[in-house]
């Protein structure tokens, strides 16, 4: 039999919702506000089907470009050929949860003020750029009262 091809084909388990997640849609979820600008998450929630995404928005993330009572503007960069084409689309509050990709970004900016602030104040320079993990310190393994062991793999027995 061939297959559907509807507007929701192929979104069993993409739609579906988590676990102990069943149920209505809480309503802190109306109580959270929007601003133009702001970056959010898109994943649809099965709960409500009105306003929901197509398929190929959920789990995408774009920049708020219009905020109504019940739906926000969301502003995705969908690649098409060879290009990016900017697609607005419009969702409603309940498929939709600021992102937290540039919290770490927001942490690191403050940290960095501080020190910077702190380091001015006692008059010295302090650097404040990433430092990538370096390589382990060497060891020495003492065979003192730690006898070398040979390992080698137990033969295979079936015992019936």
């Amino acid at each position: 039999m061939p297959h559907s091809f509807g507007y929701r084909a192929r979104t069993r388990h993409m739609f579906k919702r988590g676990f102990k997640e069943h149920g209505p849609v809480k309503l802190s979820t109306f109580l959270v506000n929007y601003r133009v600008g702001d970056i959010v998450d898109i994943k649809a929630n099965a709960a409500q089907q009105k306003g929901m995404p197509h398929k190929f928005y959920h789990g995408r993330t774009g920049i708020v470009y219009n905020v109504t009572p019940s739906a926000v503007g969301i502003i995705v960069y969908k690649v098409v050929g060879n290009r990016y084409i900017e697609k607005r689309v419009n969702i409603r509050v309940e498929h939709v949860r600021h992102s937290k990709c540039r919290q770490e970004f927001l942490d690191r900016v403050k940290a960095n003020h501080d020190a910077h602030v702190a380091a001015r104040e006692k008059g010295e320079r302090v650097n404040l750029k990433r430092i990538p993990a370096l390589p382990r310190e060497a060891r020495t393994v003492s065979i003192t009262d730690n006898a070398p062991q040979t390992m080698r793999p137990v033969p295979y027995e079936t015992t019936i």
